[in-house]
């Protein structure tokens, strides 16, 4: 079955289709066009996608959506025209989740979204057609369009949901209409568009304002603005609230766990069911990334054992924790690629995985940090006082890249310092010369400081040696 027949398309946009046709995908990119997608052509500042519609009709899009009609594309072309394709790209979205009898989750919080996310597609994959948010598709283009992919036949949905600004989740949830929200945690990002941490809580709980009053929120009740979440939760209608945590009063509450250098042994309640399983990916931050998965099944109706099953086999993403070994003098080293993006927490939970790790014999702990963006006046202060973490997870030498990270830089002791660099090319360079076979290097820092330069020269095959002359 398509997903989107030219008659279904524009019966959900008022939109007119040139001629018949059929997708069983929807992209806004031509370059990753595949054959049978549905082409949106959106109007950006910098780009229209108007203007590559021929390009992706060659590579064998079913139709293009469009709001006008491009130079060099033919009148019978398979086209759907639309007065607006952003608007109609979010009708496409909002006719996909009226149509799907899915139980849907939406997904939230300062940290831990996209990870949380991705193992809950996991646990609930083997329990039903499941669908989820690809990578990071968590904006006001990602969210209509992932909506758009998803198939009529979805038992499972889960949603990805990220701002940086008011009032962007609030129109977020009222596209995907979450039965169920959780919220990882609120910590200190994006303070450069928020006055205060709790302007931030205040801007996650809008995920609540898409949900029935039959929904449930999933909150973290360790983290110091609960209260105020489950007051705005409770502000919608819901009552139907299961936090997670250590705390004594977390509905899904951490018993135990052991944490260990490349995985995590867990027990936990989930509403007097006890737990054991094992988390294939180290780090507390993932055990209790794992507490929330398992809230979220619970309220979804799902079955808790198998999910918590299912985090065995759990995979970390590119740019988020995944491990490589790369060539180092005359052995190897371990990289852990942390480069996707940082905040203040999620750099001291890579830096506690870091901590956990043991290097070779004579061998160091290496942390390569980038500026962590959108921090406001608090930028230099969150930045330094990263020194502290760094002491205690034993970390050798500090490399730092950016204009904030400066600040930690100057704060460190001058035996961690390995170097600063305002650019992160050129601290690539700086790092390949200094690694050593058995060091263990973590690389992080916001998506914006470009630290996955550094990852990728880190990876690069080292040259070959020049022949020996006679």
């Amino acid at each position: 079955m398509p997903l989107w027949t030219a008659a279904e398309a524009a019966a959900a946009t008022a939109g007119r289709a040139t001629r018949d046709w059929a997708a069983t995908g929807v992209s806004i990119d031509s370059r990753s066009i595949a054959p049978g997608d549905l082409f949106v052509a959106l109007a950006g500042p910098n780009f229209d996608g108007h203007d590559f519609i021929a390009g992706a009709l060659a590579k064998g899009a079913a139709a293009a959506l469009v709001h006008r009609l491009p130079e060099g594309v033919a009148e019978t072309a398979p086209l759907l025209v639309v007065a607006d394709t952003m608007v109609a790209l979010e009708e496409l979205g909002r006719a996909a989740r009226r149509r799907c009898a899915a139980q849907v989750i939406g997904v939230t919080g300062s940290v831990g979204k996209t990870g949380t996310k991705e193992a809950l597609k996991r646990a609930l994959e083997r329990q039903g057609p499941t669908f989820a948010t690809a990578g990071s598709l968590n904006n006001q283009w990602g969210v209509p369009l992932s909506l758009a992919r998803m198939p009529r036949d979805t038992a499972w949905g889960v949603f990805e949901m990220g701002m940086n600004h008011p009032g962007e989740i609030d129109a977020l949830s009222r596209l995907v209409h979450p039965d169920v929200a959780v919220i990882t945690t609120v910590e200190p990002a994006h303070l450069g568009f928020f006055p205060s941490v709790e302007a931030i809580a205040d801007a996650k709980a809008e995920i609540f304002a898409g949900m029935e009053q039959r929904g449930a929120a999933v909150l973290n009740r360790d983290n110091l603005h609960f209260a105020r979440l489950a007051a705005a939760a409770r502000d919608r209608g819901i009552t139907r609230i299961l936090a997670f945590g250590v705390h004594p009063d977390a509905t899904i509450r951490l018993i135990d766990s052991h944490l260990y250098a490349t995985a995590s042994a867990v027990t936990a309640s989930v509403m007097g069911e006890i737990v054991d399983y094992c988390i294939a990916i180290p780090g507390q931050h993932w055990v209790m990334n794992s507490l929330a998965v398992l809230g979220a099944v619970k309220a979804a109706g799902g079955d808790v054992g198998a999910a918590a099953a299912a985090m065995s086999s759990l995979q970390p993403l590119d740019g988020r924790g995944r491990r490589h070994r790369i060539a180092a003098g005359d052995g190897t080293a371990e990289l852990i690629d942390e480069s996707y993006n940082a905040s203040p927490a999620s750099v001291r939970a890579a830096l506690a995985v870091l901590g956990a790790m043991i290097p070779g014999k004579g061998a160091r702990r290496i942390a390569v940090l980038g500026d962590m963006l959108e921090l406001g006046d608090e930028a230099e202060r969150l930045h330094a006082e990263l020194a502290q973490p760094l002491t205690e997870a034993g970390v050798a030498l500090v490399f730092t890249v950016g204009t904030s990270m400066r600040a930690l830089y100057d704060a460190l002791p001058k035996r961690l310092r390995g170097g600063h660099a305002a650019g992160s090319v050129e601290m690539a360079e700086i790092v390949a010369r200094r690694i050593r076979p058995g060091d263990i290097i973590t690389v992080k820092g916001s998506h914006g400081s470009r630290m996955a330069e550094v990852v990728r020269r880190l990876l690069a095959p080292a040259p070959a040696a020049a022949p020996a002359g006679n």
